[in-house]
């Protein structure tokens, strides 16, 4: 039976079967795949409503599509999240559809009626009474060396098995008479829901969906989605909300964050290397390795086969402040020959060839160093090797640029230099 979390319900109607791999070096099968047979090779259960099988290899951001519906009306929700589910089942790249939407457990509602009122009962005492003759009352407490025994009484065992113990259950009064709960309440049949999920007082219900082995994205999808089916489902339900959550959210966020930080880094730097070179134009010049350095590293995901995820951003945001080294060694070895008298052309050659082998082997190093990360097929370097491919070829594509952008464009500032000041000297003369 499943105990109870923040993040998910738990209860006596709910059952979990976790199975442990052992490593990953000591098994032929991958965790996706046992799941994949475990699904197959288990014949359908009788009385089940829902079953679900998922594999983990590591921390999870959500299911692959999750749309959460949002709404007051419990009655929209329940038919909404049913279209949906229904929908999501078309889609052949999906599995393990699952609607979080429960009907619930029966329950009986008592009312208490105006002959209770009038022999001094109230609803309290009624419920009490019920509840002790059912779960028990405690008695006592005894101590049992380091432990505390809760004695508790209640109803025998073969008087709490049925309906027909309450419906005959007599409830004692204020004046230690006994009266028949039916002639005390109104007995009502109900639905009493397992949990309720909400997000800023609106109740949601989430539709999830798992990506098939061997599927890469489910962008596709989300795309349908925000297009077509749920602007559908709206129109219909004019009092539904949606939004996208699980993994989406997860990223969405995540990206966000990442984004604007990145936005910092990328002004302090500027920052940095403006003030000891006493340029705003210069600094920008150097800064320039970062884009053709995101390119490199969206090229090395093509080359490995692998797809850009956040550890790639991640691993985008750190190859920021490596790549730029090379285009300041070289533009910092131009201007100590500029300034000793020489021109800007000979400058930059000079530059060029000085520090083509520091800048060559600096980033050699730096490419080859990760490369036993970026080929290693062990399951705890998985996570790292998208954010080592972004900085291995990040590096390696951005050198080859700095060695053959960076120098044209030193000339290019240093031509519109020289072009202001024959201009100025024009003016004033």
């Amino acid at each position: 039976p499943r105990a109870g979390t923040a993040s998910a319900p738990g209860g006596s109607h709910l059952v979990t079967i976790e199975m442990n791999l052992v490593p990953s070096e000591q098994r032929k099968v991958g965790a996706e795949q046992l799941r994949q047979d475990w699904q197959n090779l288990t014949n359908p259960i009788a009385g089940l409503k829902s079953i679900v099988y998922k594999s983990s290899v590591g921390p999870s951001a959500g299911a692959a599509v999750d749309v959460q519906l949002s709404s007051d009306d419990e009655v929209i929700l329940q038919e909404a999240s049913a279209k949906l589910t229904e929908q999501l089942k078309g889609f052949s790249k999906l599995t393990d559809i699952d609607n979080s939407y429960s009907e619930g457990k029966s329950q009986i509602d008592f009312k208490l009626l105006p002959e209770a009122r009038t022999l001094g009962l109230t609803s309290f005492d009624i419920a009490t009474q019920l509840r002790n003759a059912f779960y028990g009352a405690e008695a006592r407490r005894e101590q049992r060396g380091r432990e505390e025994l809760k004695v508790m009484v209640r109803l025998p065992k073969q008087e709490r098995v049925s309906e027909f113990s309450i419906e005959n259950m007599n409830i004692r009064t204020p004046t230690g008479g006994q009266v028949p709960l039916n002639y005390l309440v109104e007995e009502q049949r109900n639905i009493s829901p397992t949990s309720i999920n909400r997000e800023s007082g609106r109740r949601v219900i989430d539709v999830t969906g798992e990506l098939v082995p061997g599927a890469d994205t489910a962008a596709d999808i989300i795309k349908t989605l925000q297009t077509d089916i749920l602007p559908k489902l709206v129109q219909e339900y004019p009092q539904l909300q949606w939004e996208m959550g699980g993994e989406q959210r997860e990223q969405k966020e995540a990206f966000q964050s990442l984004g604007m930080n990145f936005i910092v880094a990328l002004f302090v730097m500027f920052a940095l290397i403006a003030i000891p070179f006493k340029s705003y134009l210069q600094p920008a010049i150097i800064m320039m390795a970062i884009p053709f350095g995101i390119v490199g590293a969206v090229m090395g995901h093509l080359i490995m086969g692998y797809t850009l995820n956040f550890i790639s951003a991640l691993g985008i945001v750190a190859l920021s402040g490596v790549v730029v080294n090379d285009s300041l060694v070289l533009i910092d070895a131009a201007n100590v020959k500029k300034r000793a008298g020489m021109n800007a052309f000979d400058a930059i050659i000079y530059a060029g060839t000085r520090r083509f082998r520091p800048i060559m082997l600096t980033s050699l190093t730096t490419f080859f160093g990760l490369m036993p990360m970026i080929t290693e097929t062990s399951l705890q370097a998985r996570f790292l090797i998208p954010m080592a491919i972004s900085l291995g070829f990040g590096v390696l594509f951005a050198t080859f640029v700095t060695l053959l952008l960076i120098p044209a464009l030193y000339m290019l500032i240093d031509d519109f230099h020289n072009t202001i000041k024959s201009f100025t000297k024009w003016v004033n003369s």
